[in-house]
């Protein structure tokens, strides 16, 4: 910015965006002195340099407000969980169902949390039957992202929106 651009000669831009030309340095500091702006190296890596006559103040104001809006249009995506277990009936699947249906349709993931107590341990044929019927009825919306992983008594497995 001003002084602190190092080349001789430079591609100047007005105010206006309009080209003016290439100048020297000394004669585009001095049109951006005589508008009361600042001269900007836009893209240093070009020959000449391209420089633009410009408020600096008012145009680092501008950058910060475009990223906190790019920020503020950022949508994060949450993982919810939903926990069965092996004897978990019908029933209660088809509301966890529409637990899911909600979540996903929201942008979120859900991970589906089955957990062994006792000596359900010994069910994990019936386990996975369940985690088969959890994905059979939510194929219509949802996606199978990280497939039954077994970690000591549970088992979990990531659904993700279509």
């Amino acid at each position: 910015m001003n002084k602190g651009i190092r080349a001789t000669e430079v591609r100047v831009i007005g105010s206006d965006g309009e080209q003016i030309g290439v100048l020297s340095i000394a004669e585009a500091l001095r049109i951006a002195q005589n508008d009361d702006l600042d001269l900007v190296e836009v893209s240093p890596d070009a020959r000449p340099p391209v420089c633009k006559i410009m408020d600096h103040g008012k145009y680092k104001y501008e950058l910060t407000k475009k990223k906190q809006e790019a920020k503020r249009k950022q949508k994060s995506v949450q993982i919810k969980e939903i926990k069965v277990r092996p004897k978990t009936g019908d029933h209660d699947l088809v509301t966890k169902v529409r637990h899911v249906d909600k979540f996903i349709s929201n942008g979120d993931k859900v991970k589906i949390t089955l957990v062994f107590r006792g000596r359900e341990f010994m069910l994990r044929e019936q386990a996975n039957v369940v985690l088969e019927k959890i994905v059979e009825m939510t194929k219509d919306f949802a996606q199978v992202e990280q497939f039954p992983k077994f970690e000591g008594r549970v088992i979990t497995m990531l659904l993700g929106p279509k």
